[in-house]
Parts: structure tokens; sequence; C-alpha cells
């Protein structure tokens, strides 16, 4: 299969501080340029803050970001956080991730799902969960064909280039 042996040629690593300006720069480019990113408006750095203070967590609180990169740059980026921060939600996990153009269609965004599935399953979460644009086709068909199914869409809740657009939860139970 050609794609695997694509993503061969790009790392998953847990992301540092060093990294943040890459990470930036894959997140802001969806911000500006399609409805990936809900937000209008680039980010700057406190937006990828918890990358420091996370690590003095334990390992069960312990939710790092993820960065894909290839020859030292960052192209992709990752993260599975709780649903809600409260003890009896522990077993739910929502997923998100963002992968430059040029870099999709490689199998670099089930390598990077397979990761935070099996982080999940380390944690002891049964499902987790994607919200998304419904402008977002291609993120749609990509969760569909993984094993996610629709559970939830909320109608014209936001707007992004002068478009309303419907948030759509979708969820996928782990073994």
């Amino acid at each position: 299969m050609q794609g695997s042996k694509i993503s061969e040629n790009y790392l998953i690593r847990e992301a540092t501080n060093e990294d943040i300006s890459g990470m930036l720069g894959v997140f802001n480019y969806y911000v500006e340029s399609s409805f990936a990113a809900y937000i209008e408006t680039p980010v700057g750095p406190e937006f990828f803050q918890a990358i420091q203070s996370e690590k003095e967590q334990s390992e069960n609180e312990h939710f790092p970001f993820y960065v894909i990169e290839e020859k030292g740059k960052i192209i992709g980026i990752g993260a599975l956080r709780p649903y809600f921060p409260f003890p009896n939600f522990r077993h739910t996990g929502v997923v998100s991730y963002f992968i430059l153009p040029g870099h999709t269609r490689k199998g670099l965004g089930s390598r990077m799902l397979d990761k935070l599935c099996t982080e999940a399953r380390e944690k002891k979460m049964k499902s987790l969960l994607a919200n998304l644009s419904s402008k977002n086709e291609a993120s749609l068909n990509f969760h569909m064909k993984h094993g996610f199914i629709e559970c939830g869409r909320f109608r014209e809740v936001g707007t992004k280039f002068e478009k309303y657009f419907d948030i759509i939860w979708l969820q996928k139970f782990l073994e």
C-alpha cells in the first residue's frame, strides 16, 4: 500500500515547547483558510501553553499534544483530551488533529488516530468523540471511514467566512 510507505518518512512524537511555533503554523493555516478550525482569528503561543504545565501531572492525567514531523518541520498536530474534567467522565475522550495540505491522503491521519486510540485505551477510555464543521466534508468522510458514527448535530451554530455551519459530533467505541 503506497500510503503506508509514504507515511514512514514522517515521525509522530510528543510535542515540546520548541514545537510551538510549528504547531501554530499548522493550526493557524486552518484558522485562516478553512472550516476545520472554528475560530476566525489566528492564535498565539498561549493556545498551546498546556504543553509545559501538563508534564508535571500524573501519567493518567497527562494529555500531551503530538506533532507529525517531516525532516525537522512540523506538518501536523494531534491531541486527545478528556471530554469533561470530572472523574465520572474519565472513560470518554475528544480527539482532534490537523495536517497541512500536501501531506494529507498519505496515511498520516490514520497513524495519528491510531496513536490517540492507543493512548485512550491505556487510559481505560471506552469511547472517543470528535466534533467538526458540517463544511468539512473531508474530515467527516475520514471519521466515518475510521469507525465513527454521527451522534449529534447542532444546526447553524457557527459562522465563518460569512457562512453558517453545523457542528457535528461523532463517536467511536473502542474495543
